[in-house]
C-alpha cells in the first residue's frame, strides 16, 4: 500500500485491477469466516451489548467529527460553492450551498463505507472530492498506525493468543478447498446480484461463516493465498492517492489528520474500558472499535492472532448500521437549516 501510494503521489501510472481486488476480498472474506466456530458464535452473541455500544459509539463519533469539520471549514467551503447572481434566486442558492457544505462535512466524518459515503455525498450535492479524500486519508492513517501500535503494545504489555479464537480448519485440504471456493463464490455472486455493498467480501464471509458455524470444516485457506490477497488489497488502497491528492485543500486534510488521531485515541480508550468489563484482550477490542475498515482491521487481527471473529463482528455490525442509519441521521441534522 505504501509503495503504491508513493508511486501514485509521484505521478507514476499506477492502476488496480478490479478482478484482482475482488479476488483478494473474496479470499480474505472466506478466511475470516472460518474463525466463526460454534463456540466463537456463542461468545459473539454474548457480546451483543458491547457490539451495540460500538455501533452507537461509531455513529456518535462520526457525527461529532463531521460537526467539527463543518465548524472549522464551513466559511471557506461556502466561498467556493457560490450563491448565484440573480437576487430572487440568491436565498435559494445560499441555502443550497449551505446544505452542500453540511453534506460535505457530515459524510466526510462518517466512519466506514468510504465508497458508499461518497455516493451519498454526491446525491446531497456535496464536494465528493473532499469526502473521498477524507476517507482515504483516515483509512491510510489507521492502517499504518494501528499495526505499529499493536506491535508496541505487544512489546510492552504482551499479546497472548487465545486458542479458542483461532480458525476451525487449520490445514488446506483437497477437495474441500474447491468446495469452499465454489460455495463462497456463489455467495459473492448472490450479494452482487442483490447489489449489496462490498459483495465479494461480504458474500464470501457470510457463506464461510455459515458453514463454519454449522460444523463444516472443509479446508483452511493456504497462507500463500492470504498473502496474495493482502498484496492486491494493499495496491487497491494505494492507488487512491493520485498526484492531485496532495493539492486537495491542505487545511481540510490537516483537520482530517487531527480528527482521525483523536478518534483513534478515543476509540482505544473505549476498547480498553470494554476489555475490563468483558475480560477480552484490550488489543482485540481496540481493533474492533477502531475507525478503520472491516478488511484492514480484520487482517491486522488475523496476522497478530488477536481475536479475529470478535474484531470482525464489531466491524461488520458497525458497517451495516452506518449504511442503514447515516442517511436518516443526515436528514434529521440538515432539516433545521432548511426551515431557517
Amino acid at each position: 500500500m505504501l509503495a503504491t501510494a508513493a508511486c501514485s503521489l509521484r505521478g507514476w501510472p499506477t492502476r488496480s485491477a478490479d478482478v484482482l481486488r475482488n479476488a483478494g476480498q473474496w479470499i480474505i472474506g472466506t478466511a475470516l469466516g472460518l474463525y466463526f466456530t460454534p463456540q466463537v458464535g456463542a461468545l459473539v452473541l454474548s457480546l451483543w451489548w458491547a457490539i451495540a455500544l460500538g455501533i452507537v459509539w461509531a455513529l456518535a463519533l462520526g457525527y461529532g467529527f463531521g460537526a467539527w469539520l463543518h465548524k472549522r471549514h464551513a466559511p471557506q467551503l461556502m466561498q467556493g460553492m457560490g450563491t448565484g447572481t440573480d437576487a430572487g434566486a440568491g436565498a435559494r442558492a445560499e441555502r443550497h450551498s449551505a446544505n452542500a457544505v453540511r453534506a460535505t462535512s457530515y459524510f466526510a466524518g462518517a466512519i466506514g463505507g468510504a465508497s458508499e459515503m461518497t455516493l451519498l455525498a454526491e446525491r446531497a450535492g456535496a464536494r465528493t472530492d473532499l469526502v473521498a479524500a477524507a476517507h482515504s486519508l483516515r483509512l491510510l492513517l489507521v492502517v499504518i498506525l494501528l499495526p505499529f501500535g499493536m506491535q508496541w503494545f505487544q512489546a510492552h504489555w504482551g499479546l497472548h493468543v487465545n486458542n479458542a479464537l483461532l480458525p476451525g480448519p487449520r490445514m488446506a485440504q483437497w477437495p474441500g478447498l474447491l468446495f469452499l471456493a465454489l460455495a463462497t463464490a456463489a455467495g459473492a455472486w448472490v450479494m452482487r446480484w442483490l447489489k449489496r455493498a462490498n459483495p465479494w467480501f461480504m458474500g464470501a464471509m457470510l457463506v464461510s461463516m455459515g458453514l463454519t458455524l454449522s460444523g463444516q470444516q472443509w479446508s483452511a485457506i493456504p497462507t500463500e493465498f492470504s498473502n496474495a490477497a493482502q498484496l492486491v488489497i494493499g495496491i487497491s488502497l494505494g492507488v487512491r492517492f493520485q498526484k492531485e491528492f496532495i493539492h486537495t485543500a491542505p487545511q481540510w486534510m490537516g483537520s482530517v489528520v487531527v480528527g482521525t488521531l483523536l478518534m483513534m485515541l478515543a476509540s482505544a480508550g473505549l476498547g480498553w474500558v470494554m476489555a475490563e468489563v468483558t475480560g477480552l484482550h484490550p488489543a482485540t477490542l481496540m481493533l474492533g472499535t477502531a475507525p478503520g475498515g472491516i478488511a484492514e482491521m480484520a487482517i491486522t487481527a488475523k496476522v497478530l492472532e488477536l481475536g479475529v471473529p470478535v474484531v470482525t463482528a464489531f466491524q461488520v455490525c458497525r458497517l451495516v448500521a452506518v449504511l442503514l442509519l447515516v442517511s436518516p441521521i443526515y436528514t434529521w441534522w440538515v432539516s433545521p437549516s432548511e426551515s431557517d
